[in-house]
């Protein structure tokens, strides 16, 4: 067996649960939520008295699952407060409801094991739950102790509840297809991304495909009999039932959103040695209200996040540019820059060169070229050892380098609006701009 590397990994499987296991799940989820609620209370309230941050008053035998998420979130909101936590400020953790909040409990001791006919799992006070789906891809690994299982989260997800094992797995080292092969990945809502070698990929827009059915879905909903919290009034059974419909609905457009982009970044990871995304201000972008709804089905920052673990478990680079580099701006034949370029401009036209290119491949293209270059605005993962971590979000310094303009006739006999072949960059000269 050749040499491996040990990952957290997680596996999610679908339940079959009877109806009084479904109603075991249900009060379990609620004990959660309630042991979450008392000790942010008892949290608030010493925060108010002392004055202090970190007096919790929670002892260490009393960290239940539902004690456990809220210290996390605690500790989050902490270190975003204090700057140590990057990306978007993370507020202070707020009491969760019975009809907001998804129902779900975690277990991380007791008796947590997946039974032999690998159909049912077998869960702390809740028993044994069957299976629908087989779960022979991590019992095969436990079996052959490749595999540790850390704790299992039971969720409901729409109308159907899941079980996900988080474990400790020893993977085999893989390498990419094509190991010194750089891509460049640009994503957009026309299309889903378009890669530097010209390959498209089309934007299957689940949500736009299945929006008719969800709003008849939903009105129909509207005109049942539903609760009504002011009243007391309890809902219709065909409230219910029109309710788990519209759950079905919107579950299916995630599930089938999520099963696309595994399928892409796998593929992406798996063959290429280096991968060039950018770095997209997606709460920004859904802020447009026109095209809000075209940018959330594209799932932009899952796409990212998936690439992030992916690369790693395949031995390649993941290479995120800055947020405000001019990707599309950029003439990747000769390098001069566009002071403006409009987003309804779908075709770039450099009037240095002359070359004309589809605006989004010619931004794939600028994304493969930056993979070489390993200063301000690119960020690695795997982090190399010593590398400094940019911190937060801000354009590219005066002092970096930044692409500029090449004089006409200098370019390279045979390379002048040309793109070089995977594993290799583009003929871009990059001056210091002092």
């Amino acid at each position: 067996m050749g040499p491996t590397v040990i990952v957290n990994q997680g596996y999610r499987f679908a339940l079959d649960p009877t109806p009084a296991q479904q109603r075991a799940l249900v009060s379990h989820a609620g004990a959660s939520r309630k042991a979450f609620n008392w000790a942010l209370g008892l949290v608030k309230m010493q925060l108010d008295q002392r004055e202090a941050e970190r007096s919790y008053g929670i002892a260490t035998g009393e960290l239940t699952s539902g004690i456990r998420n809220l210290v996390r979130g605690l500790d989050a909101w902490r270190d975003s407060k204090s700057g140590k936590r990057k990306g978007p400020s993370v507020r202070f953790p707020r009491f969760k409801s019975k009809h907001r909040d998804p129902l779900s409990c975690t277990f991380t001791t007791g008796a947590i094991r997946i039974e032999a006919d690998r159909r049912h799992v077998t869960l702390p006070r809740l028993g044994m739950l069957r299976l629908h789906e087989s779960a022979r891809k991590l019992a095969r690994r436990i079996e052959a102790g490749t595999a540790r299982v850390l704790s299992a989260t039971v969720k409901r997800d729409g109308n159907r509840w899941f079980v996900s094992f988080a474990c400790e797995v020893d993977k085999a080292e893989r390498t990419p297809a094509r190991p010194d092969a750089v891509v460049g990945v640009d994503v957009g809502v026309s299309q889903l991304a378009v890669l530097s070698t010209g390959e498209t990929i089309a934007n299957p827009r689940h949500l736009a495909a299945a929006s008719r059915h969800l709003r008849r879905t939903a009105r129909r909903l509207s005109r049942r009999i539903g609760p009504d919290r002011r009243t007391g009034q309890k809902p219709s059974k065909r409230w219910l039932r029109a309710k788990a419909e519209l759950c079905h609905a919107h579950a299916r457009v995630a599930n089938r959103r999520h099963d696309g982009l595994h399928k892409l970044t796998s593929r992406l990871a798996a063959t290429y040695g280096t991968v060039v995304v950018e770095h997209l201000n997606v709460a920004g972008m859904v802020r447009n209200r026109r095209l809000a709804r075209a940018i959330s089905d594209c799932g932009f920052a899952t796409i990212r996040q998936q690439l992030t673990y992916k690369t790693v478990w395949n031995a390649g680079r993941l290479v995120v540019a800055d947020r405000w580099y001019p990707s599309s701006k950029i003439c990747s034949g000769c390098g001069a820059v566009k002071a403006k370029l409009p987003l309804h401009v779908r075709l770039f036209v450099c009037t240095a060169c002359g070359m004309r290119l589809d605006r989004d491949l010619n931004a794939s293209r600028n994304l493969a070229a930056l993979a070489s270059i390993t200063g301000t605005g690119v960020a690695v993962y795997p982090q190399p050892q010593g590398w400094n971590g940019r911190g937060a979000d801000r354009k590219i310094p005066t002092t970096g380098q930044v692409a500029v303009k090449r004089p006409p006739g200098t370019a390279p006999a045979g390379k002048t609006g040309t793109v070089p072949p995977q594993g290799e960059t583009s003929n871009h000269e990059l001056f210091r701009v002092h």
